[in-house]
């Protein structure tokens, strides 16, 4: 381009089709959000869902809830620990393979999630663990078992990637002044890896809060019992309790938006 051209301002016309090129591609995403929000809110006004909350069966669906994502959660993060902080540092033949396996819940769908362990617990060993230890099939802790199978894979990812951002080398110090490997990680590693952890505990939370393919499918609808904030959205909209399910819609809506918000505070004050 000459250097009139440049003087002359026709060197900002790429620049400014970009510009609209971004603006466009937001509008579009962030308009339909907006759109789905008002729809909600229109369909029952701002007053009516929130005195759906104060049913007692709607009350339960998100005590329920609630619970069943902090165990799920507080779970997966004790298992996701060391298997990405295993996955980050320790170099073993077949990683690859291991990695690829724990990353199928992440993809598969959550229906055929629940499938699976309805058929797991249909062997002979799980029968009799039924039986004799613990039952899941159509109990609340089908629930938690089938949220945390699911929150746990997306929490490996979040400790994996944070692991693999922490330096060796400062181990490798800790190592040299005495430390052993547990108190190398438990003094040095897991301070370091602070805001990853809490960002996959907040992920794993706010997802299985939201989770219903698997849960349904292994603890069934029973109302009162295994009946989750989205259970209890299906089942309102059924009976055609509209009220009860926008309200339980609002609450989870809310509920993510606050996790996602959590986790870019969390992200901010890491950088």
């Amino acid at each position: 381009m000459s250097e009139t051209a440049i003087h002359t301002g026709r060197a900002q016309l790429p620049r400014r089709s970009f510009s609209a090129f971004l603006v466009g591609g937001a509008v579009i995403p962030v308009g339909t959000i907006l759109v789905l929000l008002l729809a909600l809110i229109s369909h029952a006004g701002p007053v009516e869902p929130l005195r759906a909350l104060a049913d007692a069966q709607v009350a339960t669906a998100v005590g329920l809830s609630l619970l069943c994502a902090t165990l799920a959660a507080l779970l997966g993060l004790v298992v996701a620990i060391p298997t990405a902080y295993a996955l980050a540092r320790i170099p073993f033949r077949g990683r690859q393979f291991v990695d690829a396996l724990l990353d199928i819940p992440v993809v598969l769908s959550p229906v055929a999630i629940g499938m699976m362990l309805l058929l797991a617990f249909r062997t002979d060993s799980g029968t009799w663990f039924q039986e004799h230890v613990m039952r899941f099939v159509f109990e609340l802790p089908g629930i938690v078992l089938a949220q945390f199978i699911v929150v746990s894979a997306l929490q490996i990812r979040v400790l994996k990637a944070t692991f693999e951002e922490i330096p060796p080398r400062t181990e490798l110090v800790a190592r040299l002044l005495g430390c052993g490997p547990w108190a190398s990680f438990r003094r040095v590693t897991l301070p370091l890896a602070k805001p990853g952890l809490i960002s996959a505990l907040i992920l794993g939370w706010g997802r299985a809060m939201g989770e219903y393919g698997a849960t349904v499918t292994i603890a069934g609808a029973i109302r009162g019992k295994t009946e989750t904030i989205p259970v209890g959205i299906v089942l309102n909209w059924n009976a055609v309790r509209l009220e009860a399910a926008i309200g339980l819609i609002l609450v989870l809506v809310i509920t993510t938006f606050l996790v996602l918000l959590g986790l870019r505070l969390v992200g901010g004050s890491r950088r």
